[in-house]
């Protein structure tokens, strides 16, 4: 942790001063509006450097849980939320009068986009609304939620000044969130950031308010440059999944190239090169959604950013891709799609994390409806139920007997607990959209990769039962 010295402390005004040693002694109180996967990361880490600190959320079921000391993130110990909020370090109101006394309050609210893929602000501005009723001068405000550039110094700010005290009074910056759910080696603490104030004085606090509990902390010159770099963050991961996932198809369409292997011998080249694999598109809080906000803000400065939307509307297009290779593979049998009973193995978007936020199998649940597949399960073992479409789908267990009952079985997350030679044993098809049968040498001619050429149709798979 950094110690700022008097001489950059000596900038700063005496509100700004009375701060800056109230976080540097430990004694300011922590506030976090949302606790979420970024939310709650933030306050255990203060709580564990031994502030006090309080969580609002509009969610009852959530508040009442951690005041319990149930830990309701899995990257979280349980061990250790129950003890800070037994021991009175931390606590949650979904109220905002319980951020009358808090010194720094963070906020890491949602930011999704709404159904015509524009940038939906509400959870900002409402939890702007909330901290203005409670405002005061000296006060810092650290927006983490990802956003277009502008929102901080345009959108949010206004919003707080609302409470009568303009950006200067109190001290307002931009931080983004950098949390990888299942990530078991960069976590909160020793995840580098990056910080931007709204003025010199906003990116002095708030760089020293995160340097408490992070080890490096990157002040930039403004918000925008912080919002603009975290956007940059995620669009060069959707920018290289399409590329993968393209290729994928490509080498599908071409045949004799496995795209899989293509891919792990470029990972040999030990510069200039980063490895990323395809699958049935993109999932989570934040690659989804980004790239539409900057291609929103780019029509607003009459601009287009064309290369970046073909990559993310590429990354869209892989459910309708996957759904059509379950597709293919039911009509290899004698039964009809209507009839076809087809298991998606998967439901978070991710390996190894219970997040199903934007998960790539809602997308190809979906798609299969259309296409007249009705009779569809899910199995996830971090997932009780799948909700997709109105319908709550029930995380089935997997057994030799349940799996040979379907005709089609469809891998989506690879997650450790899935045993995949069982699967390969006793399935009757297999769409393996994340190359988790590698190594399975045995049943190859029921199994179709994606970014592999497909096994050839066997004259006897078409032959329909009278």
């Amino acid at each position: 942790m950094r110690l700022y010295s008097h001489e950059e402390l000596g900038q700063l005004d005496a509100n700004a001063t009375e701060l800056a040693d109230r976080i540097q002694s430990g004694q300011a109180l922590i506030g976090v509006v949302g606790l979420g996967y970024v939310g709650m990361p933030i306050a255990l880490e203060f709580c564990k450097k031994g502030f006090q600190c309080i969580g609002v959320d509009v969610s009852e079921k959530k508040v009442e849980a951690l005041n319990r000391g149930e830990n309701f993130i899995e990257d979280l110990k349980d061990e250790e939320v129950n003890e800070m909020v037994q021991n009175g370090r931390l606590r949650a109101s979904t109220s905002y009068e319980a951020l009358a006394d808090a010194d720094v309050i963070y906020v890491a609210v949602p930011t999704p986009f709404d159904a015509n893929k524009d940038p939906d602000l509400s959870y900002i501005l409402s939890a702007g609304e909330g901290i203005a009723s409670i405002l005061q001068p000296g006060k810092l405000i650290i927006l983490k939620s990802t956003t277009f550039p502008g929102t901080t110094e345009e959108s949010f700010a206004p919003i707080l000044d609302k409470s009568g005290y303009k950006v200067g009074e109190y001290y307002l910056a931009f931080s983004p969130e950098r949390v990888d759910p299942g990530n078991t080696t960069w976590h909160t603490g020793n995840t580098p950031i990056v910080v931007g104030g709204v003025t010199e004085a906003g990116g002095i606090l708030a760089a020293l308010a995160n340097n408490q509990i992070i080890e490096k902390v990157y002040v930039v010159s403004s918000p925008k440059v912080a919002e603009l770099e975290k956007l940059l963050e995620n669009i060069f991961r959707s920018v290289n999944i399409a590329l993968v996932n393209e290729l994928a198809m490509l080498c599908e369409r071409m045949g004799g190239i496995d795209v899989w292997e293509v891919i792990e011998a470029a990972a040999t080249k030990p510069f200039g090169y980063m490895k990323f694999t395809p699958g049935a598109g993109v999932g989570g809080h934040c690659i989804p959604v980004d790239p539409y906000y900057l291609s929103w803000l780019a029509r607003e400065h009459d601009f287009e950013t064309r290369f970046i939307t073909l990559a993310a509307n590429t990354n869209e297009s892989m459910p309708y891709h996957v759904a059509n290779l379950v597709v293919k593979a039911i009509a290899r049998q004698p039964i009809s799609l209507y009839d076809a009973k087809v298991l998606i193995v998967g439901a978070s978007f991710k390996k190894n994390v219970k997040d199903i936020r934007n998960s790539t199998s809602e997308a190809v649940i979906l798609r299969l409806l259309e296409q007249g597949v009705t009779q569809i399960d899910v199995t996830d073992p971090w997932v009780d139920y799948f909700p997709v479409g109105g319908k709550k789908y029930p995380s089935v267990d997997i057994t030799p007997e349940m799996l040979a009952s379907y005709d089609c079985v469809v891998l989506i997350t690879d997650h450790d607990a899935f045993d995949v030679e069982e699967i390969v044993n006793h399935s009757r098809y297999i769409i393996d959209t994340r190359n988790m049968t590698n190594g399975v040498t045995h049943n190859r001619d029921k199994i179709t990769v994606l970014g592999v050429t497909e096994p050839k149709v066997k004259v006897e798979e078409l032959k329909i039962k009278n």
